[in-house]
């Protein structure tokens, strides 16, 4: 099914059932990004390990680590 045909469909719900699927949808993005927030975590711990994550306070050293 075409996104603008799942809209359409969408719109077409009652008042009851379209504040339904927004809760689903604002539950599945907050998990979502849950998930990536543990993913990111668990990469910075495993560079922080093999030593390849650096610190710095300088600017001018941030500026080059970009």
């Amino acid at each position: 099914m075409q996104f603008n045909k799942i809209i359409e469909r969408i719109y077409s719900l009652s008042l009851e059932d379209r504040l339904e699927i927004k809760n689903l949808l604002e539950h599945n993005i907050a998990d979502s990004r849950r998930n990536e927030i543990a993913d990111n975590y668990k990469k910075s711990k495993e560079e922080y390990k093999s030593g390849n994550l650096k610190f710095s306070s300088n600017v001018s050293e941030l500026k080059e680590m970009l």
